[in-house]
């Protein structure tokens, strides 16, 4: 694109803020409206409120439309991400009214697309492109004040009263101010106290808030406190039915900083912004006197981005980085209040985050793992770590659209969350059961006792929303008990119906693994046939936590090359050791260090480091190809947080380690 070429302009949702950055575009430099997508073309006032651009019956018109080059998206925020990303997909360059989306994972999730796609995403936020708050930021930076302490900001109004018909009232359109109004102060208070270390931003260590939740449950009013590594605190509160000053204040050792509603800068229309700066007695008002319509300098710092290439905001404008730190703080707060939306659970969230059905793809390949009757994906999906169904659902579905079908759930994992995001996860898109290999786990310690297995299951099962597990696995061995009777106990439960495939121990050794064969044989029990134990091209030096076992030494590998043990191999890419998170000079990571630091793991990590070099990869691909590339079972567990996390592992699947590369490595 030229840099004289206009950027032409499409609206998605032409209510009333889609009005106000079309007359930004109007009087920018860089951009022209050519076209509103509407669904309703016949509504009165279109063509006066969007004047000269064409009106486009629906949507996905716009989407296809050759004559757009950008896309500004200012539909609920429960349609943010999904139109952000069919946006992306289509090519489009994309700028999206704030929240660009309703949880900092579904951010990800849009700008991981825009990255996919090579386009620019913006956030909305017009204030930090606007010259009064790169004049502020130089003042912090300045030292005016002395040293930041403490910073108080606020956005909040009063509606009034209580209208249920109203977006900002209504749960389902995730209502509420901390969406709403709640990120302004949220990212000021980020921009300074990035601006007093001389950074962009900085996230807050610590976020501890709480509202007052109305009729529809979303909150009213609502104040949070925000802890940053450099001791200063932000307090910040918005509202929908309080009126509040809306008066930014910056504390420092020697003065203070006020500016009234600094997201609104100069006015819409331009004017002159008041920066109050308070010292010794004295007040000096430094002016910020601009002409320029205030979205004017949203539509042109996005169109200078497009012109120049690059995919998102320059600072003092939100990157993705930051806009994703951002949703983070407001994620926070949320749950410091207990505030989830209805959209966000699972009866209400049934497609993709793009608005489409989950169906299953074929991208990953199976394999027949043995003594399992369907074929599982050749990795299995674990996910202990996530928070809760909104944010599990993504990479759930992504997992599953790419072929991926193993799922690795535990009684202990989130007290039991996770078993119960799987459930909602598997009835809500309806996904066939016997397509499933699911993964139980249960007889964790301190409850790691034979009566144990069927409680837990009794539990587990019905979380999981499903009578049986195709797999099972005591997730931890004690050998204070003799073996029988653990082998009778899992016996019982496959001949109840309810693991119907195998199972076997996690973190069980070799020699008690053998011993619980031994017995099966003899009492005519159903043997144990799968093991889950740590292997990795890097060798488990110390147990990550108590009890663990590694299996990936040379008698190991023997072993399980003899007996062609199915092991569903947990951290088997080296939990970190084979990023830049390591390296023979970095020892600020306990675990890693503890852990893989041996002269034996680095030269492995050495070779995996030139293999991927030589195959234009990451050492981490080179890690996780290698446990799929043994001669005997290894399933790895993987454990992405992020739909990029997990697209990035599954990049590994089409490297092929020969025998001789699988020695090579080993050394």
């Amino acid at each position: 694109m030229t840099s004289d070429q206009p950027i032409r302009w499409g609206i998605i949702g032409p209510g009333t803020i889609a009005r106000t950055f079309a007359d930004g575009v109007a009087h920018s430099r860089t951009g022209k409206l050519v076209a509103i997508a509407t669904r309703n073309p016949s509504k009165p006032g279109l063509a006066e409120n969007f004047p000269g651009a064409r009106i486009v019956d629906s949507y996905e018109a716009l989407l296809s439309d050759p004559e757009v080059d950008a896309i500004y998206i200012s539909v609920p925020h429960t349609g943010h991400a999904e139109w952000a990303i069919k946006a992306a997909r289509a090519g489009k360059h994309i700028l999206v009214e704030k929240p660009i989306a309703l949880s900092a994972y579904d951010a990800e999730a849009v700008y991981y697309e825009a990255k996919k796609a090579g386009v620019f995403a913006g956030e909305a936020f017009m204030y930090r492109v606007h010259p009064q708050t790169e004049k502020l930021v130089e003042l912090i930076k300045s030292g005016v004040i002395g040293t930041v302490r403490i910073i108080r900001s606020s956005f909040g109004f009063n509606m009034g009263s209580y209208r249920p018909e109203h977006r900002l009232f209504a749960n389902d359109t995730a209502g509420g101010g901390i969406l709403d109004v709640g990120g302004y102060p949220v990212s000021m208070a980020r921009l300074i106290a990035g601006a007093a270390e001389g950074k962009a931003f900085l996230e807050p260590e610590k976020v501890s808030g709480v509202a007052h939740l109305g009729e529809s449950g979303v909150d009213e009013w609502a104040s949070a406190v925000l802890k940053f590594p450099n001791e200063i605190i932000a307090e910040v509160s918005c509202s929908i039915m309080a009126q509040q000053d809306n008066v930014l204040r910056i504390i420092g050792s020697e003065g203070r900083i006020e500016v009234a509603d600094f997201w609104f800068a100069s006015g819409h229309k331009g004017g002159v912004g008041k920066i109050e700066i308070f010292k010794g007695g004295s007040r000096e008002t430094v002016e910020v006197k601009e002409d320029r319509w205030l979205y004017s300098f949203e539509a042109d710092a996005a169109g200078d981005a497009i012109r120049a290439g690059r995919t998102e905001f320059s600072s003092p404008g939100m990157s993705w980085a930051d806009s994703i730190g951002n949703l983070r703080v407001l994620d926070q707060w949320r749950a410091s209040v207990g505030l989830e939306y209805g959209v966000e659970k699972a009866v209400k969230r049934t497609a993709n985050i793009s608005g489409g059905t989950v169906k299953r793809g074929n991208s990953i390949p199976q394999r027949q793992i043995p003594g399992i009757s369907k074929p599982a994906s050749v990795v299995t999906l674990g996910f202990e770590f996530f928070p809760n169904f909104a944010s599990a659902s993504l990479t759930l579905d992504a997992f599953y659209e790419a072929g991926g079908n193993a799922f690795d759930t535990a009684f202990v994992y989130g007290a039991g969350k996770t078993e119960a995001i799987f459930g909602d996860w598997h009835t809500s898109r309806k996904v066939p059961r016997e397509e499933i290999v699911l993964i139980g786990k249960g007889a964790h310690s301190p409850l790691c006792y034979p009566d144990m297995i069927a409680k837990q299951l009794d539990q587990s099962l019905a979380r999981l929303k499903t009578d049986y597990v195709d797999i099972y696995f005591m997730h931890r061995d004690n050998t204070d008990v003799p073996v029988s009777e653990f082998v009778d106990a899992m016996d019982a439960e496959v001949k109840r119906g309810r693991i119907r495939g195998i199972f076997g121990g996690s973190n069980w050794t070799r020699a008690r693994f053998d011993e619980a064969i031994a017995y099966a044989e003899k009492s005519g029990k159903t043997a144990p046939a799968a093991l889950s134990n740590n292997f990795s091209l890097a060798e488990m030096l110390d147990p990550i936590w108590a009890g663990c076992v590694a299996a990936s030494d040379d008698d190991w590998k023997t072993w399980l090359n003899e007996k062609q043990i199915p092991n569903f191999a947990w951290s088997s890419q080296g939990r970190g050791f084979f990023t830049d998170r390591a390296g023979r000079d970095k020892k600020d990571d306990e675990e890693i260090v503890r852990v893989w630091y041996s002269e034996r793991n680095f030269g492995r990590r050495d070779r995996a480091i030139e293999l991927a070099n030589k195959l234009g990869r990451n050492p981490i691909h080179i890690a996780l190809a290698y446990v799929i590339a043994q001669p005997f079972p290894v399933i790895p567990l993987i454990g992405p947080r992020t739909v990029a996390e997990l697209e990035d592992s599954l990049s590994a699947l089409d490297i092929r380690l020969t025998p001789e590369e699988v020695k090579w490595l080993e050394g």
